[in-house]
């Protein structure tokens, strides 16, 4: 049986990651980064002193790693053979060369698998780039969560990280597959107009009010 999922997409900096970890924990659905998957195999393609831009050396990769994405206690878990590749993905050097490596269409077709087969196990909050259009393109639950660019520098500032936005946001929309795009079922929210509490709870109230039956006609 195939979990409900509601899908969360964005740009970099735009705070999908914070609502929607407030609106699993308010639902008591598990929260999935499916950037941090792709930040994972970020870290193995650099591990291994492979170009984060050649197709051929992803295959390779692929064809080797044993990768694990479980969901354990409620909370995703991410392995490569018994490690935990959680804390590896926030690396500078991985910050640096994500957007490459995830736009090899080879990783992201084997990434899409991976993330598709979380929805046998629990119900998902999902945030990604391509959640609700390629992922879980059936969800009935699909929001896009946005900002201007000067509020989502300021963000990527305290969180210590330094990438050209300007350039990933490019990166992520003109990419060949699955580029960053919001579906055009998909709920816009400004998170640079309300802040994380008010839009998880927009987002609930509409999940909840999909989610009751239908009244009963007497």
């Amino acid at each position: 049986m195939l979990h409900p999922v509601i899908c969360i997409d964005g740009p970099a900096a735009s705070g999908k990651s914070t609502v929607a970890r407030l609106v699993a924990r308010d639902l008591g659905f598990v929260y999935v980064d499916t950037g941090a998957m792709y930040r994972a195999f970020t870290f193995l393609t650099l591990e291994a002193g492979y170009d984060p831009t050649s197709r051929e050396r992803i295959r390779q990769l692929l064809a080797k790693v044993d990768f694990h994405a479980e969901i354990r206690n409620k909370e995703i878990a991410l392995r490569e053979g018994k490690r935990d590749l959680l804390p590896c993905t926030r690396l500078p050097e991985v910050n640096a060369a994500v957007s490459p490596v995830s736009a090899l269409p080879e990783l992201r077709e084997y990434l899409v698998n991976v993330q598709r087969k979380l929805r046998l196990a629990a119900p998902l909050v999902m945030e990604g780039r391509d959640i609700g259009t390629v992922v879980c393109s059936d969800s009935p639950y699909k929001f896009f969560i946005d900002a201007c660019p000067k509020v989502r520098a300021e963000r990527r500032h305290k969180q210590g990280e330094r990438d050209n936005l300007a350039a990933r946001d490019q990166l992520d929309s003109s990419r060949a597959a699955a580029p960053l795009l919001r579906a055009a079922d998909a709920i816009l929210l400004d998170s640079g107009a309300a802040d994380a509490r008010s839009l998880a709870d927009l987002i609930v109230s509409r999940v909840r009010a999909a989610r009751q039956p239908a009244p009963t006609v007497p």
